[in-house]
């Protein structure tokens, strides 16, 4: 019986834990980010179809902006899952979009 009544108190601890619920505003924070990134990367997706449509290319500022915006989403879900304890921008950096991953399709 004393188990049971531990682990309450371990449950009772958790909830009244202020460090969880400001975790908890955090994500719920992010999340409503997340969304919000996930239209900018939609509406970039349109603009480069656009963009390829009339011009044969995609526009490559473009590419490396949405790179950044997709490692901001990867960070993101990174820290709702608890696979990290790191909170995304604008509490760290911005992360580089690694022009090594944007390929010129001139190139090609």
């Amino acid at each position: 019986m004393m188990n049971q009544g531990g682990n309450r108190d371990s449950v009772k601890e958790h909830l009244l834990s202020e460090s969880i619920w400001i975790r908890i505003l955090y994500m719920v924070l992010f999340w409503l980010a997340g969304h919000l990134v996930i239209a900018m990367v939609i509406l970039i997706a349109v603009l480069q179809g656009v963009l390829v449509l009339f011009t044969g290319q995609p526009n490559l500022s473009l590419q490396e902006f949405s790179l950044a915006l997709n490692r901001y989403l990867y960070q993101m879900a990174n820290f709702l899952t608890f696979n990290s304890e790191t909170k995304p921008f604008p509490f760290s950096d911005w992360p580089s979009a690694g022009h090594a991953e944007v390929t010129d399709s001139r190139d090609s």
